[in-house]
């Protein structure tokens, strides 16, 4: 089972100061239990600040990660990702597509094939994101958000439909360690999530899910 621990320091509490040292701290202990793919999903911040903060969380990963190595990518960003040594990016409908990423990549100077996922809400966008040769699909939202309950979740049946295009999907949306196993019976790759991992001991979520 695939793990994504996808960030939002607007949830720790504190000033900004504070709100990103727990940011960072999670961050490396997303890397010591062995989280695959952590995103930083940082939207509100300016490209100064934005750099800034993934210096920092690049560094975290690199000091606390292990065998295989957690993967950090940012939202959107293909030019920090490159400056800042990222492993690759998180794309939306609306961003470029993997192959300009991966050529942008190339015409840097990077060696290092990036990672890039592809968000999507629809069978149509999970088909594009396999055709133009995304890494992995995130699909959302399956289940209902407890923080969006106006936002209906596409369910199991679209998520086992989704999984049959030619790419890895992650569930995305309302998962939990009771849910995460029918994503995954349903075809799913793995979890991605933001409250299962950021609000918990992630060793511990990460012991249950792959137990």
């Amino acid at each position: 089972m695939l793990l994504c621990y996808i960030t939002d320091r607007t949830k720790f509490p504190g000033d900004e100061d504070a709100r990103q040292h727990a940011l960072l701290a999670k961050i490396a202990e997303a890397a010591r239990a062995g989280v695959d793919l952590i995103q930083l999903r940082e939207k509100d911040l300016s490209t100064r600040e934005l750099e800034a903060l993934v210096r920092a969380a690049v560094q975290a990963v690199q000091e606390n990660s292990r065998e295989p190595a957690t993967r950090l990518l940012i939202n959107s960003r293909s030019d920090i990702a490159i400056a800042c040594n990222g492993d690759g990016v998180h794309l939306r409908s609306e961003d470029t597509s993997p192959p300009e990423v991966r050529k942008i990549w190339i015409e840097a100077g990077n060696s290092l094939r990036p990672v890039v996922i592809a968000s999507c809400h629809t069978m149509a966008e999970v088909a594009v994101a396999a055709s133009n040769g995304a890494d992995f699909a995130v699909f959302a939202p399956v289940f209902e958000k407890k923080d969006s309950p106006e936002t209906k979740g596409a369910g199991l049946d679209q998520l086992r439909e989704a999984c049959r295009q030619k790419i890895p999907v992650l569930a995305l949306g309302g998962v939990t360690l009771e849910n995460a196993v029918a994503c995954v019976d349903a075809g799913a790759a793995g979890i991605a999530a933001i409250r299962l991992f950021q609000e918990n001991d992630i060793a511990e979520v990460v012991r249950r899910l792959r137990n």
